[in-house]
C-alpha cells in the first residue's frame, strides 16, 4: 500500500468523481490494504460509516453519494482496467461487493486515463473495463483531446444539472451477470405475496412490479415514497422471498436485488419507473437498473406488456425508461424469435466529472482494526 503516514493520520490517495447520477470515491487497488476486512475498514472510515449524516466522512448521507470505485490494470486480456464496485451502507458498518454500479462505472475510464492505467489518444479514448463483481466488460468511449481527458461538452442527463462531454458506455454479457440466467427464476412472471412480479438480471438483478397492483400510481414523488412506511414493507416481504428464487440466497442484508414499481409512460416515454435501491427510493434509476427495466419491457409476458409503449424498430429498439428526475435512454440489440426476442447487447450515455483529487485521511487504528468502525 503506497499510503503515506504524516502526524497522526495515514494519507491515502482519493480521487472524488460523478459517475452519471452518483458520486463516489475512486482509488487504484494498490493504494487500498490487501487484506479484504482492513480494506473494508478503510472505506467506512472514508465514507464516515456507520452514521445517517456520515459527519466523520466524505459520503454524502446517501446510498447515491456513498460509492467506491477501485481500479486496477486488467489481468484480462480483453480489458485495459479491472474495476471493483463497493457499496458502502451509510447506516450501518457494512460494505457490499455484490453488485454493479454504471454510474460510477461512468467514471472509471476518465480516472484510468488521469491515473496513468490507460493511454490517451488523440482525439478519443476506448478504455475497456472488466467489472469484477460479476465478470462482465463494458466500454467507455472517454474524450480525449490532446491527449487530456475533456469533462467539458453538451451531453445532458436528466438527475444532473448543466452539461458534460459525452460518454457512451456499450455492454456485452450482461444477461445474468449475478443471478446465473436472465430470467433467474425461469418464468416471465411470478406471483409473489399475491402480487405478481418479473425477477430479471441483465447487469443488475432487479424485481420488477406494476404500481397498481399494489395500489400506487407510480408516480409518486420520492419523497413520498421514501415516507410511505406501509408499501415498503410490503416490498420488503417479497423481496426477501425472492431472493433465494433468483440464486442470490438471504438478501437480508444484501443490496440486491433492487425493487421497482412500473406504470404506464407520462412523457412520451416507454415505461414509467420507481426504483428502491433497496429500501429507499431513487432520485433517478441506475445504469444497470435501467438496462435491466428496458429488457423487460420489450419481453413479451412480463409485468411490463399492457403498459409499456415499445415501438419496434428492427434490430435496434430505444427505450426510454422514466423515472423521478427525468428519463433514461437505453438502446438495445435484438436477436431470436420477434415473439421471444434475445437481448444482444445494450449502449447508452453517461457522463463524469472530476471533482476533487487529493488525499482522505485515516485513523492509524482503522488499520490494525481497533476502530468502532468495523465489519
Amino acid at each position: 500500500m503506497s499510503a503515506t503516514a504524516r502526524s497522526s493520520q495515514t494519507r491515502i490517495p482519493c480521487m472524488m468523481m460523478r459517475g452519471g447520477t452518483s458520486k463516489g470515491a475512486y482509488f487504484l487497488a494498490s493504494d487500498l490494504p490487501v487484506d479484504p476486512a482492513a480494506r473494508d475498514r478503510v472505506l467506512l472510515a472514508v465514507m464516515g460509516s456507520p452514521d445517517p449524516r456520515q459527519i466523520d466522512g466524505i459520503g454524502g448521507a446517501d446510498p447515491l453519494t456513498s460509492k467506491v470505485a477501485i481500479v486496477s490494470r486488467s489481468t484480462r486480456n480483453d480489458a485495459d482496467v479491472d474495476y471493483l464496485f463497493a457499496q458502502v451502507v451509510v447506516n450501518e458498518a457494512r460494505v457490499d461487493f455484490g453488485q454493479n454500479c454504471g454510474n460510477i462505472l461512468a467514471g472509471v475510464g476518465p480516472f484510468a486515463i488521469e491515473r496513468g492505467l490507460v493511454d490517451a489518444r488523440q482525439s478519443s479514448t476506448q478504455v475497456a473495463i472488466h467489472m469484477v463483481n460479476t465478470g462482465q466488460i463494458a466500454v467507455a468511449t472517454v474524450l480525449t483531446p490532446g491527449g487530456r481527458v475533456m469533462y467539458e461538452g453538451d451531453a445532458r442527463i436528466d438527475g444532473v444539472p448543466g452539461t458534460a462531454a459525452a460518454i457512451p458506455l456499450k455492454f456485452r454479457d450482461t444477461a445474468g451477470s449475478t443471478c446465473g440466467s436472465l430470467l433467474p427464476t425461469g418464468r416471465l412472471m411470478d406471483t409473489i405475496n399475491g402480487v405478481d412480479v418479473t425477477c430479471i438480471d441483465n447487469g443488475m438483478p432487479l424485481v420488477l412490479m406494476r404500481a397498481s397492483d399494489l395500489g400506487r400510481t407510480g408516480y409518486e414523488t420520492r419523497e413520498q415514497l421514501d415516507a410511505d412506511d406501509e408499501l415498503k414493507a410490503r416490498i420488503e416481504a417479497i423481496r426477501l422471498v425472492v431472493g433465494p428464487l433468483m440464486n442470490l440466497g438471504d438478501v437480508s442484508g444484501r443490496t440486491v436485488p433492487k425493487m421497482c414499481l412500473v406504470a404506464a409512460p407520462r412523457n412520451e416515454g416507454t415505461i414509467c419507473t420507481r426504483s428502491f435501491i433497496p429500501h429507499r427510493c431513487h432520485a433517478s434509476i441506475g445504469v444497470l437498473g435501467a438496462v435491466s427495466v428496458a429488457t423487460a419491457a420489450v419481453l413479451p409476458g412480463t409485468v411490463c406488456e399492457g403498459i409499456a409503449n415499445v415501438k419496434p424498430e428492427g434490430e435496434h429498439v430505444r427505450v426510454s425508461v422514466e423515472h423521478p428526475t427525468g428519463e433514461f435512454t437505453v438502446e438495445l440489440v435484438l436477436g431470436g424469435d420477434p415473439m421471444k426476442p434475445e437481448v444482444l447487447s445494450a449502449a447508452l450515455l453517461r457522463t463524469a466529472r472530476w471533482l476533487f483529487d487529493g488525499v482522505v485521511g485515516i485513523s492509524p487504528s482503522v488499520f490494525n482494526g481497533q476502530s468502532s468502525q468495523t465489519v
